[in-house]
């Protein structure tokens, strides 16, 4: 054969249209994020798919809270609360924009209450508590101080009298005789945070590429296919990682792998305009028993507040909603422990509903661990499959080190960097509040907005608010939603790949979450969205 044939020879051409990659991830949630950040540290190169936007599913739909895991003690996770523990105080200083220091209450009703159903659980026995007492509140909390030491970033534990807690949180139900103070952290934007991972991800390594909004439409000889923006491609892998969450064992599917990996339990959250119980939790989270047995919280969120979760078995994510039933349930527990404040159907205004990504087990949605593992299976091109269950928003660097660290294994190569202090986009210099005056002013000198606007800018984007304020000349206030500005909305479109108006409303601001989106909202950004596209 000539090399002209060899040019033009059909096999030859559809090889020279497949790209060839190191990593190929499957899911953009923060799972996928973290992973793809670790591995852009490290020079891999990396593909990173999403089918819908980055971080829609599950990781939208988290109790917003970067935690320690205090009720996985209960069930002798003692590993994942110690991982739990490092990793929110990490989070504290690496995403200081986001995550901040929360003040927790756990409301205790007797003094040895809980002390069996704990022991019960604590040997994986289906026992409920609808009571934990004081004394095991304590040992706790005790616990719970031991294994957040490392990278010591709040307050150790304290408790409360009946008086004292009523200093603090008022209205609670006067069957408590007292409570556990404690720390854990709160996240404001989670979604923001996941991609932040991925544009870091790509600045540390611009061979790099996240895409969402982009489908898997088949597999075959280890070269994978998938569709963005209209367009097919196709890479050969040396690794793939499935990071669907609960979607592993669909995408699995897609890839021709047959798998039952995952199990799911869904968690629905309520947010709410209730101005007695915002008042009366005084800045405080209540993480409270109730009397099903459960665990349920409540707190400050965005001028709000926010209540959560349910634990329901389900199998299939794609049907995961708030129901009636549920946003009922919900709206009930609150009475348990304030009640004197009730919870109305009128003031709900934002509820949402994801799907924990846990493995496939039977027995009790609620004792099925919530800790991570890789499962390890294999395309016909001999090209593994590291398929990563389970996992939680707090977790998500260890998880991602740990699967970075077994793809450079495969790879044969070694870790050039660690993310153990690795600021988060916005976080990267994120000033001390004593500090934020200065940066405040010299922002606003630079750019002629006043120094209010470049606050909220502040505490919604970091210090990504450097790159924004030049951009946002006359700053027009939007009609329906003041605190927002056309050119605000224009520039996040322009720079953080947004496919849709829901990806706008719901993940790249917090419009929805807050509870602000009405009609009127939408209408207006619809009509911006639409000027945008016509622009091109």
């Amino acid at each position: 054969m000539t090399e002209t044939q060899a040019t033009t020879d059909p096999q030859t051409k559809a090889d020279e249209d497949i790209a060839d990659i190191d990593v190929l991830i499957l899911g953009g949630g923060i799972n996928g994020c973290g992973t793809f950040r670790d591995l852009c540290a490290q020079g891999v190169d990396c593909l990173l798919l999403e089918k819908g936007d980055f971080c829609q599913g599950a990781s939208a739909a988290s109790s917003r809270l970067m935690h320690g895991g205090l009720k996985y003690l209960e069930t002798g996770e003692f590993r994942l609360v110690r991982e739990s523990a490092e990793e929110r105080n990490r989070l504290l200083a690496n995403a200081a924009h986001y995550v901040r220091p929360l003040p927790s209450v756990l409301p205790v009703r007797s003094r040895m209450g809980g002390v069996i159903p704990a022991l019960k659980r604590f040997l994986r026995m289906k026992s409920s508590i609808n009571d934990r007492g004081s004394a095991i509140t304590r040992l706790g909390l005790t616990m719970y101080d031991i294994y957040g030491r490392n990278f010591r970033a709040m307050p150790n534990h304290r408790m409360l009298s009946r008086q004292a807690l009523d200093a603090t949180v008022k209205g609670i139900d006067e069957g408590v005789i007292g409570a556990g103070l404690y720390y854990e952290g709160q996240i404001s934007h989670a979604e923001r945070l996941g991609l932040e991972l991925l544009l870091d991800g790509e600045e540390l390594h611009p061979a790099s590429r996240a895409l969402n909004h982009a489908s898997v439409e088949a597999q075959e000889g280890g070269v994978v296919t998938y569709l963005h923006e209209g367009r097919r491609n196709s890479v050969r892998p040396r690794i793939v990682i499935n990071a669907g969450g609960a979607w592993i064992d669909s995408v699995n599917a897609a890839l021709g792998l047959e798998s039952h990996l995952m199990g799911g339990s869904k968690g629905a959250h309520l947010v709410v305009e209730n101005p007695a119980l915002l008042k009366a939790l005084n800045g405080h989270m209540v993480y409270f028993g109730t009397k099903d047995g459960r665990v349920n919280l409540v707190y400050p969120f965005m001028c709000r507040v926010m209540i959560g979760s349910t634990d329901i078995k389900i199998d299939d994510p794609d049907k995961a909603v708030c129901s009636q039933q549920e946003a009922d349930y919900l709206r009930g527990v609150v009475s348990e422990i304030f009640p004197g404040i009730p919870v109305t159907e009128d003031q709900i205004r934002h509820r949402f509903s994801g799907v924990r990504p846990l493995p496939n087990a039977d027995g009790d949605i609620g004792l099925v661990t919530r800790d991570h593992s890789i499962a390890e299976l294999e395309l016909p091109g001999g090209a593994p499959v590291l398929c990563l269950i389970g996992g939680k928003w707090t977790t998500f660097r260890g998880f991602a080190e740990q699967t970075a660290d077994k793809v450079l294994a495969v790879l044969g190569r070694e870790r050039l960097r660690a993310t153990h202090d690795m600021q988060i986009g916005g976080g990267k210099d994120y000033p001390a509040p004593n500090a934020r005056p200065a940066w405040v002013a010299e922002l606003a000198r630079k750019t002629g907005l006043p120094d209010a606007r470049i606050e909220v800018l502040l505490a919604r984007y970091g210090t990504r608010a450097a790159d924004i304020a030049p951009a946002l000349g006359p700053d027009r206030a939007l009609r329906s939603l003041p605190e927002y500005s056309r050119e605000e909305l224009e520039w996040i479109m322009r720079n953080e790949r947004v496919g849709g108006i829901d990806d706008l409303l719901y993940r790249r601001t917090t419009i929805a979450i807050s509870g602000s989106l009405n009609d009127e909202v939408r209408a207006e950004i619809e009509g911006i969205v639409e000027d945008r596209r016509k622009a091109g």
